[in-house]
């Protein structure tokens, strides 16, 4: 469980460890279906407090003001594309916390987070797919 409550934490604030080195982890239990399930629904989790955090951070006056009156027209443009932010952040080797972060601080739609934030799910199958495999992409 501590491997798991690190990766939540990783996940949670800014994805600094890359999740690949988890997933490699993962390959090497006794169980890496369950595992790799496991931290693909910490990083949903994780991204999903880093949503939250977003929206609390919308309470710090500094922040708020300079988001709702210095960046007032990128944010229609962010709110209008948040999807894609989401999306990106899901599937990519970006960090997920940073968008859902970023989501969050642009109160996009959490039901759309939760939805789009499902990605998350199919990057993680096709990495372990790809690294229990013994695909080469992985050992380069």
């Amino acid at each position: 469980m501590g491997v798991l409550a690190f990766f939540y934490l990783s996940e949670t604030i800014l994805g600094l460890i890359p999740p690949e080195l988890f997933i490699a982890w993962a390959g090497k239990t006794a169980t890496p279906i369950l595992n790799l399930s496991l931290i693909a629904l910490f990083s949903y989790l994780g991204g999903m407090t880093a949503y939250f955090l977003g929206r609390r951070a919308l309470k710090i006056p500094s922040i708020h003001y300079y988001l709702e009156v210095r960046m007032a027209k990128q944010l229609i443009m962010a709110r209008k594309w948040g999807g894609i932010l989401i999306a990106v952040g899901a599937l990519l080797p970006l960090p997920f916390s940073i968008s859902s972060l970023v989501a969050g601080m642009l109160k996009y739609d959490f039901k759309w987070w939760l939805i789009i934030g499902l990605l998350r799910f199919v990057r993680f199958a096709i990495y372990g797919g790809c690294y229990f495999s013994g695909s080469v992409i992985f050992h380069i």
